[in-house]
Order: C-alpha cells, then structure tokens, then sequence
C-alpha cells in the first residue's frame, strides 16, 4: 500500500498549485494518453468537490464528486484517474471506495450515477456499480451509464 494523503475540498478552496495539478493529471491521462481532444474543463469543476490523492507532493490519483442535479438527477463520480506509475496497485479502486464514502457522508443520497468509460464497465461493477444505459460515443469513447443504489 502507498503511503498517501487523501484530501477533498470544493473548488473555492483550491490553491493555484493543486488547481494546476489537477488539471496537469487529467490533461496527462485523457487528452495525451488516451489521445482525445476534448474541453476538460466545464462548469461542473466549479460546484463539485475534488478528492486528490498525494504522495510526496505529487497528485497521483483524483476524482471529481459531483453533487446532485449538475451532471446527473443523482450525485456523480467524474474524472476518476490514477498516474500512469502508480496503476495495478489498488489505489484506483481506493479512490472510487474514498469517493463513494464522501458522496453519502456529504449528499445522503440512495443513489450515484457515473458515465464510465465502457473498457471499465466490469471495474465499476465490482464496486457494485450495474450498468444503466446503452453504450454511447462520448469524445469518441464508448462509455456507459452506471448507477451504485445504497
């Protein structure tokens, strides 16, 4: 297990460095890696919540916590990615487990709906997440819609 820190804050509470951070880890892993030109950025940044996983000053894991009625009727969980270097060590699947415990502690919400990226439809779904939709195009990768009931 990585020694790590684990911090969420909403986006007012940001400082300029974990804001860059933040950006440079989704930039690094959905445009360069994943090879898709898509705005990152949106509104929903600003009124959602942001789960950052740090090890030695570096921002290896992040989440975007959504509350209700921004992406979805329901709370969301958006943005999920870990670094590159630090994959296959369960830090992905504890970043999904702290991003579920802070949705319910913060929205006591029945329910929380994702739009996973379709190649982690069976990730999610050990997390107890079941597929909700068809199969669509977003940023021309195929995702799913996924709902957690609690």
């Amino acid at each position: 297990m990585i020694n790590a820190q684990w911090l969420y804050q909403n986006f007012s509470t940001l400082t300029a460095y974990e804001l860059y951070e933040i950006l440079r880890l989704r930039n690094r892993v959905f445009v360069v890696e994943q090879n898709c030109v898509y705005p990152d950025t949106d509104e929903k940044d600003l009124n959602s919540w942001h789960l950052c996983c740090w090890h030695n000053n570096q921002l290896i894991a992040y989440a975007r916590i959504i509350p209700p009625g921004i992406a979805f009727a329901e709370a969301s969980i958006g943005r999920v990615v870990t670094a590159p270097e630090y994959r296959r060590k369960g830090l992905g699947k504890e970043l999904m487990q702290e991003a579920i415990k802070i949705v319910l502690e913060n929205f006591k919400v029945p329910s929380i709906k994702i739009g996973a990226q379709l190649y982690l439809k069976n990730f999610y779904a050990q997390l107890g997440f079941i597929p909700c939709s068809e199969t669509y195009l977003e940023d021309g990768i195929p995702h799913i819609e996924m709902l957690l009931s609690v």
